[in-house]
């Protein structure tokens, strides 16, 4: 009884900080990963795909103003929070960025590859994607693995496309639509 308990302890202690296996998803070649990169990290994403109506020759179009979206682990608990905001490590330039739940730390990425190749990317969903990490940031806690990232993928996308109309004449510009999705982020070191 006593020998249960303190693996319980130790176990509790434990968890928070442990490396889980994960195994790099299936991509198409143009998103291949760097040779030597390890996935250490998958989070589920759940939110919007934001996009502004834009001026565009003598018409508009829909225009990607960044996502806002939750990322939660296997089991449903909230990882990190994904949305654009300014890179500190690039003077300020807005990029992709998603921000550890617990600790606060945070990474910058841009897109280097993107891929709607149907054999993997569903109709009607946004691009796959290949993303390098342009900055990051410590949190309050040194044990974060989310500092360690060096790319990440966008896979196993649903919904989230700018929409079809609503956006083709000068008098549409300045609307917005949120547009929800999913998305698994897997992340490398």
């Amino acid at each position: 009884m006593r020998s249960s308990f303190l693996i319980a302890a130790v176990l509790a202690i434990v968890s928070p900080f442990k490396v889980m296996a994960t195994d790099a998803p299936e991509v198409p070649d143009i998103l291949t990963v760097p040779a030597g990169s390890e996935a250490f990290l998958i989070g589920h994403a759940v939110g919007t795909q934001n996009y502004i109506c834009l001026p565009a020759g003598t018409g508009a179009k829909w225009v990607l103003f960044g996502p806002q979206a939750t990322v939660y682990d296997d089991d449903g608990k909230q990882l990190m929070t994904h949305f654009l905001s300014p890179n500190p490590a690039e003077t300020g330039t807005p990029r992709a960025t998603w921000q550890h739940s617990e600790g606060a730390s945070a990474v910058w990425a841009m897109k280097v590859q993107e891929s709607d190749d149907t054999r993997y990317v569903e109709p009607g969903a946004i691009k796959w994607l290949l993303l390098k990490v342009m900055g990051a940031q410590q949190g309050s806690r040194t044990d974060d693995r989310l500092t360690a990232t060096t790319v990440i993928h966008r896979v196993n996308t649903s919904g989230g496309v700018a929409p079809a109309d609503e956006c083709t004449v000068a008098g549409d510009v300045g609307k917005t639509r949120f547009v929800p999705y999913t998305a698994d982020y897997v992340f490398y070191k």
